[in-house]
C-alpha cells in the first residue's frame, strides 16, 4: 500500500531530489529512530502542496544552512500544532542550495497521539530529550529545536510574536559538539490556530501541556521563514551557566530581529 501511495503522490523529480539526501536505513526502510524513507517522501510531497499553495511560504537565507555536519536550527515556536517545524523541514529538504533532511525535536505528548506520533517519527521527528539531540548531532544531523517548548507553541494569540523563555540545553549541546546555530524567525504560524484561552484544569486531567480554546480550523496565514547566518559558540567545562545564558540571549535577540524582518516584509496576514 505504501509503495502504491508513493507512486501516486511522489513525482520522479521530487523522489530524485530527496534521494540526494541519503539516510542510513535498514532493509525495511527504517532507521533506529523510526525514520522511513518512503513515508518521508510521501509526507514531503503532501506537505509541499500546503507549503506552496495554502501557506504560500516565502524563505530567505537557506544558503546559510551547512551542506553537511551537525548543526542546530533554532526557531521561535507557535501555533498549537507543530506546523512551524513541518514547514521548516520542507524548506530544508527542498533547499536548492544544499538540501538536508532534518531531525525535529518534538514534545513528549505528540507520540502519545494515535497515528500522529508514528507519522512524525517516520518523517524524522524525535522526542525532544537532550540525549536524543546529542545522538543526532553525533551522527552529523541537522536538528530543529524550539527552545521555548510548550511555552511557545501553547501561548495565546494576545502574546503573539512575544518570545517566551528559552531553555539553555541547546547551547550546551552546540558547544559540546561544535555545532553551528542557524537562527530562524518564523512569521505567520501565530495566525494559523489563534487561541484565546487555555483550559488548564482539563489539560491537567488529560496530562497534556495545554487545551486551547480556538476554532477547529487551520487558517491559511502566509508564512515567512527567515534563516539567519550561522552563529558559532565555543566553550569548555569552565564555561559558567551565566555565560551560557548570555549566549542564549544572543541567539534569542537574533531570532527576534529575524521575526521583525518577517513582520516588516509581509503585506497582509492572509
Amino acid at each position: 500500500m505504501r509503495k502504491l501511495i508513493k507512486s501516486l503522490v511522489v513525482s520522479k523529480d521530487l523522489e530524485s531530489h530527496i534521494d540526494k539526501m541519503p539516510k542510513e536505513v535498514g532493509s525495511l526502510g527504517y532507521d533506529a529512530w523510526g525514520f522511513n524513507s518512503d513515508i518521508n517522501k510521501i509526507g514531503i510531497a503532501l506537505f509541499k502542496q500546503l507549503y506552496d499553495h495554502y501557506f504560500r511560504v516565502e524563505t530567505s537565507g537557506l544558503e546559510n544552512i551547512p551542506k553537511d555536519g551537525p548543526c542546530l536550527i533554532i526557531a521561535n515556536h507557535s501555533g498549537q500544532l507543530p506546523l512551524d517545524g513541518t514547514l521548516i523541514a520542507v524548506a530544508m529538504e527542498m533547499n536548492a542550495h544544499a538540501p538536508r533532511a532534518p531531525r525535529a525535536m518534538i514534545e513528549r505528548f505528540f507520540p502519545t497521539i494515535p497515528f500522529l506520533g508514528n507519522f512524525l517519527n517516520s518523517v524524522g521527528a524525535v522526542i525532544g530529550d537532550p540525549l536524543n539531540c546529542a545522538k543526532m548531532l553525533e551522527r552529523g544531523e541537522a536538528v530543529i529545536v524550539f527552545p521555548e517548548g510548550v511555552r511557545g507553541s501553547g501561548k495565546l494569540y494576545s502574546k503573539r510574536y512575544q518570545l517566551q523563555r528559552f531553555g539553555n540545553g541547546f547551547m550546551h549541546l552546540a558547544m559540546k559538539y561544535n555545532a553551528p546555530i542557524i537562527p530562524v524567525g518564523v512569521v505567520g504560524c501565530e495566525e494559523t490556530i489563534p487561541a484565546i484561552a487555555n483550559i488548564k484544569p482539563l489539560a491537567k486531567l488529560l496530562q497534556v501541556p495545554y487545551i486551547p480554546i480556538a476554532l477547529p480550523f487551520v487558517f491559511p496565514a502566509k508564512v515567512h521563514l527567515n534563516f539567519g547566518k550561522p552563529i558559532h559558540f565555543s566553550g569548555d567545562s569552565e564555561t559558567s551557566e551565566q555565560q551560557v545564558t548570555s549566549q542564549v540571549e544572543q541567539v534569542k535577540s537574533t531570532i527576534r530581529n529575524l521575526i521583525n524582518k518577517g513582520l516588516a516584509e509581509r503585506k497582509r496576514i492572509f
